[in-house]
């Protein structure tokens, strides 16, 4: 009795129980990802002071985005997404446990980093839209929204606990437990997903239970069905292009390390509370939606809400004081965790079950590929210009590119929320 009477008071996706454990696993699996992000930054600060080191680290994190994204996509419609998801946790704690014990053993270098970095972000490509489509199949529609918000609070929360004990560990213990701890933190998505049990789902077609060989083989054509769905939907199209070219322009916090030694004055501590500060504001967004059922006039929030992101970087770059900058940081989070939740329920409800993980792969080219983009961009400027100039002028790059937007795509300026779902779109838990 009293655990069932319990369950009422959590939020509705969260009764779930499948998705649940998935939440619990990403919570804890997030946050020693995030702690491995911040050690990175921090780690090749100390081996090089140039800042085009920091910046390459998003040359290496996009270019197998790029490579094998779409594939990924057709991995997530064709195969049991449940399945792909514990290979490729698994292979990010592999990876992560090598850095550590490379680490420890002082055999580190910028070049071992950039290439476990890469081979990461190789791995978590195909992770991410397997993980974005098997959450419909978890939950029913009508929960669909609280599920992208309990994940963004799942993330963001993440992101502030995985920073801050970066600055505890990387001062207590030292970076190559930073990555141990990551490791080990995959953990808990793993067994999240034996908990949870077999997910039904909608695959490609009726031959989708095929053989890995199978599905190469017809990879080109289901690769040209997603990107042809995604170019007929102004709305998903024009979105993705919102969060390239804002996250493009104003992917300046790979210089924070630069930031927190050079301007600020402050140590590894003030570093890692300015790197969880946008996931303090994010947080607080998706506090304030996760019991909100519905957000009206979603296409000018939306706007609006990336307009502020470039704003608050604009602050950020001409702050000189550690409280003004942390304030700045907290507002790009909360801005950008906003739209971060409009974007993705939007899409998800917009497309079919059978197309999801090609819709996600197509969109984690621009959301993953702007930021990765923006931080060699960032690293170039203020190798040339100084930090202030390459994030203030990503500020004013953000504000621009969603002017153009507004105006490019009438169609996002309409969205509502409550429109009809595209036929097809109805999850199996709907």
């Amino acid at each position: 009795m009293f655990p069932r009477l319990s369950m009422k008071f959590l939020p509705p996706a969260l009764q779930n129980r499948r998705y649940r454990l998935l939440w619990l696993g990403l919570l804890v699996s997030i946050a020693g990802t995030q702690m491995q992000l911040a050690a990175i930054l921090w780690h090749i600060s100390e081996i090089s002071d140039q800042p085009i080191a920091l910046g390459a680290v998003g040359l290496v994190t996009i270019l197998p985005v790029l490579l094998f994204s779409l594939l990924a996509g057709v991995f997530a419609d064709s195969v049991n997404r449940r399945r792909l998801m514990f290979l490729t946790q698994t292979a990010m704690a592999v990876l992560a446990a090598l850095l550590g014990w490379a680490t420890l053993r002082h055999l580190d270098s910028l070049w071992l980093i950039y290439i476990v970095t890469a081979a990461s972000a190789s791995v978590s490509t195909f992770d991410l839209p397997a993980r974005q489509s098997l959450i419909p199949n978890l939950v029913p529609d009508s929960m669909l929204t609280n599920a992208f918000t309990m994940n963004s609070i799942a993330f963001q929360l993440g992101s502030i606990a995985g920073p801050a004990l970066a600055g505890l560990v990387l001062a207590q213990l030292g970076i190559g437990y930073a990555y141990l701890i990551n490791a080990i933190s995959y953990l808990a998505v793993i067994v999240a997903l034996v908990l949870m049990g077999p997910v039904d789902q909608n695959l490609a077609d009726a031959s989708s239970r095929r053989e890995i060989r199978s599905v190469l083989a017809g990879w080109r054509s289901s690769v040209s069905e997603g990107l042809s769905f995604v170019a007929n939907q102004p709305i998903i199209l024009s979105s993705m292009l919102l969060d390239f070219f804002a996250t493009f322009f104003s992917s300046a916090t790979v210089l924070l390390p630069l930031f927190s030694k050079e301007i600020l004055r402050v140590d590894v501590f003030g570093y890692g509370w300015l790197v969880a500060a946008p996931s303090v504001g994010a947080a607080l967004t998706a506090s304030f939606l996760v019991f909100t059922r519905q957000v009206r006039r979603q296409g000018v929030f939306l706007l609006a809400a990336v307009a502020g992101f470039g704003v608050a970087t604009v602050v950020f770059g001409l702050s000189r004081s550690f409280w003004i900058t942390y304030a700045a940081l907290v507002l790009t989070g909360a801005t950008d965790g906003f739209s971060t939740i409009i974007r993705n329920t939007v899409r998800q409800l917009l497309t079919p079950d059978r197309l999801r993980g090609r819709m996600t792969s197509v969109n984690q080219i621009f959301f993953r590929g702007g930021p990765q983009l923006g931080e060699l961009e960032a690293g170039l400027l203020a190798q040339a210009f100084g930090p202030v100039v390459s994030v203030v002028s990503g500020g004013v790059g953000c504000i621009l590119a969603t002017i153009w937007v507004w105006r490019r795509y009438p169609e996002l300026q309409r969205l509502r929320g409550d429109e009809p779902m595209l036929a097809g779109a109805r999850t199996l838990g709907g």
